[in-house]
Formats: C-alpha cells, structure tokens, sequence
C-alpha cells in the first residue's frame, strides 16, 4: 500500500488523535510480526476514527466485513457501551485466531463476535440491523457488500468502505487489475446513488463515509429494537 499523506503528517495527526489501547498496540504490533501483508491492519490513526465513527452514530450494533487480526474490531468495540455488539466476518483461521488470542486479553473482546467463512455468504443470512458498518474485506466483492449493507444499516446509521483509494490506482485511466476496476465503479457508483449521501476522506487509503439517506416509507428490518 502506498503512503498518500507523508508520513510526518500521519504522524502529527496519530499524536493528535485519540491513543490505542495497550492490547491494540500489541496486536498491531505482533501482526508486523508475524502476519503476511501486516499493512492490511488499519492502525492507530483509523482506529481512532472508526472509534468517533461508533460515538457519533451511538452505536450498539456493528457489522465488520472483513476482520484480519481484529484490531478494527476491537478498536470499535472499546468505544461500544457494555450491551454493545461488533459482529465480524473472516475467512482465513490464522488471522483469526491471533485475534481471538487478543480479543480474550480486553474484558471489551466479550463484545465481539466471529463469524468464520465466505463475508458474501455470510452477510446475506443476516436479518438484524446495525448502525455502523464497516466493510475492509476482498475488494472484488465491495460492490456486493455495499448493497448488502444497505439493506443491513438501521435508520440513522453509517457505512465505512475502506481502501477505495487503493494507493491512488483509483485515477488511472485504465484499471490494472479487477479489484481496481471494482473500487472505482464503487466509488462511481456510491457518487451518483440517490440513496446516500457521502464524502470521500483521504485518510490512510482512502475512506468513503455513506449515510443512508432516509426513506419514509421503509421498515425496520426484522428483529430490530432501538
């Protein structure tokens, strides 16, 4: 992944930004370690955003698409009340268990649970509502899960994508590969929804924020209570 803000401004804002809990800080760590593709965990700094992300929704219910080693999970589940929830999707059992192995460390990982399998799969069963999702999974089926989401996300609930600059290959004329091609049809897609409203941050690869926006006419899904 390319660095799209220099470093010492990730830096200064990382200083300035909510800290990392003791036990994010050395599952980040331990994933440097020992994880093939570390960079795939999201960091202290989007850690942090995804924790006023929970605030500002106030949330208790929240969907993650793609786990890796938890530490968005667990960074979400910091900032959840005591009966909140962080259901999350994962397909590869090593990551997985290094983050059960964290999650059993917080007295906040109690909040968590793992749902192991293909993320498309899975989230097509649910029937319940969140109020914050946060999608980080295979980029090839972002445009899947993006729809899904808008069926899954309570009224007044957010949707984070993550990644959809995708090292800045997104402003290329021509997609090098289909997970690139996928990001920017999303990104052209979620633009010109009349569903949503939404902003593209620049924040580490790129982050798209959507808000639903409201429909009168729409029910609260199945199971639902506020």
């Amino acid at each position: 992944m390319k660095a799209l803000v220099l470093p010492e401004i990730e830096a200064y804002a990382e200083a300035h930004s909510a800290a990392e809990s003791e036990v994010c800080r050395a599952l980040r760590e331990e994933t440097y370690r020992s994880m093939e593709l570390p960079q795939m965990v999201v960091g202290p700094l989007e850690g942090a955003f995804l924790k006023m992300m929970v605030h500002l929704v106030n949330a208790r219910r929240i969907l993650e698409v793609g786990m890796f080693t938890g530490y968005s999970a667990l960074s979400m589940a910091e900032a959840l009340p005591e009966d909140g929830r962080v259901v999350t999707c994962e397909i590869d059992p090593i990551p997985a268990a290094l983050a059960a192995r964290y999650f059993a460390q917080s007295p906040h990982g109690r909040k968590i649970e793992i749902k192991m399998g293909p993320a498309r799969e899975t989230i097509r069963a649910m029937r319940d509502l969140f109020d914050l999702i946060f999608i980080d999974a295979d980029k090839v089926n972002y445009i899947h899960y993006y729809e899904r989401s808008l069926d899954l996300i309570a009224p007044g609930g957010v949707i984070v994508i993550d990644n959809v600059l995708w090292s800045g290959d997104v402003v290329l004329p021509s997609a090098p590969d289909r997970s690139t091609a996928v990001i920017q049809e999303l990104n052209d897609k979620i633009a010109g929804d009349g569903r949503v409203t939404s902003v593209l941050v620049t924040l580490r690869d790129g982050i798209f924020v959507v808000k639903k926006l409201p429909n009168r006419n729409a029910q609260s899904g199945p199971g639902w209570k506020k």
